[in-house]
C-alpha cells in the first residue's frame, strides 16, 4: 500500500493531532525555547487538557495562561483539575478560528489540517507585532522561521516570507542539502519530542519520518547528490517487504 493508504488506517484523531498529548518535558522544552516569561500572555490552541497551561503558569510565571479547545468535556475536565491544583488559569470551549487572541504574546499551535492552518494563518497575521507562534514539525505556510530547535519552530509577527519552498526547508534544517544523516537526526528529534517513554514503536516512526523528510528534500531539489543513498533505499525496501508500505512511487511523481 502507498504511505497515504497506510496513514488512513490510523485513527483520525492521531493524524489530526487531536488527543495526542505532549509530555511535560516537551512543554518545558518549548517554553524554554520560546523564552516564555512573566510578561507573556500564553495561549494553547487545541489544548485537550490543562498540562501546557499549568506548566506555563506555575513554572514560567506567565502573566496569563489560556487553553482553548472545542471539546466541552475536555475543557470541563481541565477546569476541574486546575481548580483542584489551585492554579489561576483560563479555559475556553470554542472554535479556535473564532477565538479572540488579540492580547496574545505567545501561542502554541499544533495542527496538521491544511484548512485550519490556512485560516489561522490569516488570523495570526493580524496579531500585534512580535507575537510568537510556536509550531511543531512544520513552520507556518511560506514563512521563514525566526528560530528553530527542531521539531520546535518559532515564527514572529510580522512574518518573514520565504521566496521558495527550498529556502524555507533549508532554513529549518540549517544545512545546504539534506542527506540520510540529517533526515534521520531530525526525524528522531521529532519522535522523541512528542513521544513518551512508554512508546514501543519509536524506531518504526523514526524510519517513516526519515523517508518522508528525505523524499520531500529530493523532490524540492535540496537533497545531497543525485542518487538515492544506500540507507534510504534499504529502508524503502524494508518498508515494502516487511510492512507492505510503498514509498518508491513518491520518487516517481
Amino acid at each position: 500500500m502507498k504511505i497515504e493508504e497506510y496513514l488512513e488506517t490510523l485513527p483520525e484523531n492521531v493524524l489530526s493531532g487531536e488527543d495526542v498529548q505532549l509530555p511535560k518535558k516537551s512543554f518545558q522544552e518549548i517554553f524554554k525555547f520560546v523564552e516564555l516569561g512573566e510578561n507573556d500572555i500564553f495561549y494553547h490552541l487545541g489544548c485537550s487538557d490543562e498540562t501546557g497551561v499549568q506548566i506555563a503558569k506555575q513554572e514560567f510565571n506567565v502573566k496569563k495562561a489560556i487553553g482553548i479547545d472545542n471539546n466541552q468535556g475536555k475543557i470541563q475536565n481541565a477546569k476541574n483539575h486546575i481548580k483542584e491544583k489551585n492554579v489561576n488559569a483560563e479555559f475556553r470551549c470554542e472554535d479556535i478560528e473564532n477565538a479572540d487572541l488579540s492580547d496574545a504574546t505567545v501561542i502554541l499551535f499544533w495542527f496538521t489540517d491544511d484548512k485550519i492552518i490556512n485560516k489561522m494563518f490569516e488570523k495570526f497575521e493580524n496579531l500585534n507585532d512580535e507575537t510568537k507562534i510556536i509550531t511543531i514539525w512544520g513552520p507556518l505556510p511560506d514563512c521563514l522561521p525566526d528560530k528553530v530547535n527542531f521539531p520546535y519552530i518559532l515564527n514572529k509577527t510580522p512574518f518573514s516570507k520565504a521566496k521558495t519552498m527550498q529556502e524555507q526547508l533549508l532554513a529549518i534544517f540549517g544545512v545546504k542539502c539534506v542527506d540520510f544523516v540529517t533526515a534521520w537526526e531530525f526525524a528522531e528529534r521529532y519522535t522523541k519530542s512528542i513521544g513518551s517513554p512508554e512508546i514501543k514503536n519509536d524506531r518504526f516512526l523514526t524510519i517513516i519520518q526519515t523517508l518522508v523528510i528525505w523524499i520531500n528534500a529530493k523532490k524540492l531539489g535540496v537533497a545531497c547528490g543525485d542518487e538515492i543513498p544506500e540507507s534510504i533505499q534499504t529502508y524503502i525496501n524494508i518498508m515494502k517487504m516487511h510492512f507492505d508500505i510503498d514509498f518508491e512511487y513518491l520518487l516517481k511523481e
